[in-house]
């Protein structure tokens, strides 16, 4: 990339960031549609985890890889990054239009493998593409669309749960019909955000040296591995001190998704998957309470960026895990339906938080050049949590929490916790050159 950058309007950093939100309009479907489809088709609250491998392991498997191989590349009618983010795309929305025809298990199981493989091989290219195209000044802006975009999009995602049950009723075999309406949904809005990203924003061409330094080093099978731990060898600290981090908060994550409908169905209707007819309003409700904490996110995402200015990242960061922590501990407990919308803000909160402002601290402490698969090292930080998390948190959840998902919740805002007090370790140095908000667009 070029060493000046142009700097972007407001609408231009929009634009460029305009396919994550299908991108987690698919996530957020996986988050909280996926679970409730497997308790529909019989699978046992201790089996959840496991059948939740897909996420962690393509991740860890498909993100430091294809950020390197997005780091080697270039083509001067198809660019860098995208054309890694559009084939993530066309993946997610052919797994998306798939799995309500899901009759047992195996099969859903197999499509969320297809649908996480698009999703990583979208999302640490994308994180790249706005390191590339802004300047130190702007990333935390850019970042932060990004996390307003994950705010919506996985909103969208919920929503659709709670709307169209009331909408599209009846089961087409073990499966309820609304959940094709959302699926389907998520399928082209998955595409076609991306495409309009790519539609919108040209990448920045290399540098007559960066192209050099891509051609003598062709790709080949093994240089992608190479790169990977060639970048964990050189990994600055502070990446080291964010992947403690990362493992508390991670892991929390993954019981929350998990168990949040079940959770809900016995604090709010006490009932269980058995009961049909109550566990679907529980998904509904659900979808509702998890689209509510993605509009907290998508509508602090931007504040955090003032924050992050004039307090630091870091301690940006603290705050919102603990707030996101209490709101956990005391979600299980919660019989109004009111305020499982109150408590579950304090999560919206910290998920503004998570999907940006961590990458500010280690945007400015890595070599541009490999962004890629810096990004992709990162992703590895997260999913190692979560693949921890399906091996062990089944056992625990039957043997030490005799499958209450409630207790579940609750084990995860305590780690939330956790992650706050190792945030604090962290060491942080100010980047050169200020953060700068962009002006605001018309009428604001």
């Amino acid at each position: 990339m070029s060493l000046s950058k142009p700097r972007l309007s407001f609408w231009q950093i929009i634009n460029m960031n305009v396919g994550f939100f299908g991108i987690q309009y698919s996530f957020g479907l996986q988050q909280s549609a996926v679970n409730p489809i497997y308790d529909f088709l019989g699978a046992k609250p201790d089996e959840i985890p496991w059948l939740n491998l897909a996420g962690p392991l393509t991740g860890l498997l498909v993100q430091p890889i294809i950020g390197a191989l997005s780091d080697k590349t270039w083509h001067p009618k198809f660019g860098r990054r995208k054309p890694f983010f559009f084939i993530g795309a066309i993946m997610c929305s052919i797994a998306l239009f798939l799995f309500p025809f899901s009759s047992e298990l195996w099969m859903a199981a197999g499509l969320l493998w297809i649908l996480d493989a698009g999703n990583n091989t979208a999302m640490e290219p994308y994180r790249a593409f706005v390191a590339d195209k802004l300047d130190v000044s702007q990333q935390p802006v850019g970042f932060q669309a990004q996390s307003f975009f994950t705010g919506f999009g996985q909103t969208l995602a919920n929503f659709s749960l709670f709307l169209f049950p009331m909408i599209v009723v009846g089961y087409t075999g073990k499966i309820p019909n609304w959940v094709f309406a959302s699926f389907m949904l998520g399928a082209v809005c998955s595409i076609g955000s991306v495409w309009w990203s790519m539609k919108t924003t040209p990448e920045i061409p290399p540098t007559e040296e960066e192209l050099r330094e891509i051609k003598s080093k062709p790709l080949n099978v093994l240089s992608p591995f190479i790169d990977v731990f060639s970048a964990i060898k050189d990994m600055p600290k502070i990446m080291w001190q964010l992947a403690l981090v990362y493992l508390f908060q991670w892991y929390a994550l993954f019981c929350y998704w998990q168990n949040s409908s079940k959770s809900i169905a016995k604090s709010v209707y006490d009932a269980t998957p058995d009961n049909k007819e109550l566990y679907e309003k529980a998904v509904s409700l659900a979808g509702s309470v998890n689209g509510w904490y993605n509009i907290i996110t998508f509508l602090t995402a931007f504040a955090l960026v003032g924050f992050a200015r004039k307090y630091s990242p870091k301690w940006v960061h603290f705050v919102c895990l603990v707030i996101a922590g209490l709101g956990f501990i005391a979600f299980p407990f919660i019989e109004n339906r009111a305020l499982l919308y109150v408590a579950i803000s304090g999560f919206g909160i910290g998920w503004a938080s998570m999907m940006g402002i961590p990458y500010l601290m280690v945007v400015s402490q890595i070599p541009k050049e490999r962004y890629g698969v810096y990004m992709g090292i990162i992703n590895m930080m997260i999913v190692i949590p979560m693949l921890i998390q399906t091996m062990t948190f089944g056992y625990i959840l039957k043997h030490f929490f005799n499958n209450d998902s409630g207790k579940a919740i609750l084990f995860a805002g305590i780690l939330l916790l956790i992650a706050a007090l190792f945030t604090t370790l962290i060491k942080f140095k100010k980047p050169v050159g200020d953060i700068v908000l962009p002006a605001a667009p018309p009428g604001h």
